[in-house]
């Protein structure tokens, strides 16, 4: 007999993360903040869609041999990873011509 975790102690997980990304993104001053809040809002996702794949039963034959909350998941990984990226290219690329990384200062992208 297996143990098993139920669903709703993943989806409170994911809804504590995606929260306090959210908090995380619309409260802080510094674009680095802001950028490690929506990363923790994409995990979020990521536990609900891995969460459901795993509590829902999927025909074998259906999809990508039943795994398509997994393939989702990594989907979205490699679009946080190239958030990342172009997200601090931006703020490297501001901060060199502002010296600083506020978000006030992100309004005008006037010189």
């Amino acid at each position: 007999m297996e143990a098993s975790i139920p669903l709703w102690w993943y989806l409170l997980v994911a809804a504590a993360l995606f929260g306090t990304g959210l908090f995380g993104a619309l409260s802080r001053r510094n674009a680095v903040g802001v950028l490690m809040g929506i990363e923790l809002m994409l995990n979020g996702a990521n536990i609900n869609a891995v969460a459901f794949w795993r509590y829902i039963a999927v025909p074998s034959g259906a999809g990508l041999n039943g795994m398509d909350g997994q393939v989702f998941a990594i989907m979205v990984i490699a679009l946080a990873a190239a958030e990342a990226a172009v997200g601090l290219a931006l703020i490297i690329s501001i901060y060199r011509n502002r010296q600083s990384v506020l978000v006030e200062d992100f309004s005008t992208m006037r010189g």
